[in-house]
């Protein structure tokens, strides 16, 4: 168990993380041959090379998405052609109606299901991971090593680091047991300490005999640390103040920018994504278009306040992933622009034949029903004109009174008026 508190604990998203959590311990050993052993350089290589893996899933959403926008007018007319009816016959005919209009593009109800579920897990894993550095970079848990032995060899070492914790409100992303510590407990809470409170560790008396192992230490991962002149492990908003009190107006520049580079380009990769052509005349769905709406201009602004307090590494991976998304989404927008809708529609067909071969079955058709009801969507009928509906019947009354000497209103005048509009017919 000690092994893993350094690392994220959650159902499924641990075994994603593993993997994830060794691309990181790659990328930062490469980075480190070549001279720049650098978290924060990590962060934003890490970062792409995740959203590069994830592309071909973009991509399948787009589609999805596009193919929903072309078969959204088809599904909202027979949601209007049985709004109010609650019984089960209309509802099974709903049913039916709205499988086959999926069924004619060839494309699943749960179409877009399966690339959130693969995303998900992923998208977690990446915050798990750079929380967890230490627990995934062996490298980086080395450098903590010297300082923790040291520390452990301290009596009472476990109540003064719980106070110290307490004490300066430390952030931390394990869970610590501090009557059972452990050296990994050690080293997640030395990692994520900022250059203060590394000069306060050192002054607490109990460790004035190791004080100088701890400041090598905190010079190490001062170095790893540092990104475009910001320790990754501060807050811009520590930052904005040390820089505004020494009056350092580049470090307070750069301070600034993370929460507002974290706004902008959340913005614009939300901008980004396809809208649809038409309103949404469905109250509900439409209710459900303008909340999301609303959230995707909330959340970048959101983004940005919690920007200041947390660390500037998360505020480095919010933006490095939103400019990859924003690359990644106009890529994608070009491509989809070019993309031949009744080509796709064959393709989607002739996917879902391939899957139906595979399992022995025959190729899926649209059956004759379906086909029938989409055209009934598609193609309305024209409302009959009631009042020459009743001219017609009284002019062929007429017609057949004046040409029958029949007695009227029995069977053989009933038949010969029928003779006689057959014979009409066929003149004209």
């Amino acid at each position: 168990m000690d092994i893993l508190l350094s690392k994220s604990t959650w159902f499924i998203i641990k075994w994603v993380c593993e993997v994830l959590g060794g691309v990181m311990n790659v990328i930062y050993i490469v980075l480190d041959k070549m001279g720049i052993p650098n978290i924060g350089l990590s962060i934003v290589i890490f970062t792409l090379i995740v959203y590069m893996i994830l592309t071909p899933i973009q991509i399948k959403q787009q589609k999805f998405s596009k193919m929903t926008s072309v078969m959204q007018p088809e599904l909202q007319r027979i949601q209007d052609k049985y709004k109010g009816k609650k019984d089960q016959n209309s509802q099974m005919k709903m049913q039916e109606e709205t499988m086959a209009v999926y069924q004619k593009y060839g494309v699943s109800p749960t179409g877009s299901c399966l690339p959130l579920l693969i995303q998900m897990p992923i998208m977690f894993s990446l915050f798990q991971v750079i929380y967890h550095i230490p627990g995934y970079i062996g490298s980086v848990k080395n450098i903590f090593t010297g300082s923790v032995e040291a520390i452990q060899s301290i009596s009472g070492h476990a109540d003064i680091l719980s106070k110290f914790v307490s004490d300066n409100a430390l952030r931390l992303y394990s869970k610590v047991d501090f009557s059972h510590l452990t050296k990994n407990n050690i080293t997640d809470i030395l990692y994520v300490m900022k250059p203060s409170q590394w000069e306060k560790l050192s002054d607490i008396n109990a460790f004035s005999g190791i004080s100088g192992i701890i400041d090598k230490t905190a010079h190490q991962t001062e170095r790893m640390n540092m990104f475009l002149g910001m320790n990754i492990t501060e807050a811009p908003l520590d930052v904005i103040k040390r820089s505004w009190a020494s009056q350092n107006w580049l470090l307070l520049f750069g301070a600034v920018m993370i929460p507002v580079l974290a706004w902008l380009t959340q913005w614009i990769s939300y901008k980004l994504m396809p809208q649809p052509d038409q309103p949404n005349t469905n109250q509900q769905q439409g209710t459900m278009e303008q909340s999301m709406k609303m959230m995707n201009v909330m959340m970048p602004v959101m983004s940005a306040v919690f920007c200041l307090s947390l660390s500037i590494g998360i505020g480095i991976y919010w933006i490095a992933g939103a400019v990859i998304r924003c690359i990644q989404q106009v890529v994608i927008n070009r491509q989809m622009a070019k993309v031949d809708i009744d080509e796709l529609i064959a393709a989607n067909q002739e996917k879902q034949n391939k899957k139906r071969e595979k399992a022995g079955l025959p190729p899926q058709k649209i059956t004759k029903q379906a086909t029938m009801n989409v055209r009934n969507i598609e193609e309305p009928k024209k409302p009959v004109d009631q009042e020459k509906q009743k001219k017609n019947i009284k002019d062929s009354t007429e017609y057949y009174k004046k040409t029958t000497d029949l007695k009227p209103g029995s069977l053989a005048s009933k038949a010969n008026m029928v003779s006689q509009y057959d014979n009409k017919k066929k003149k004209k």
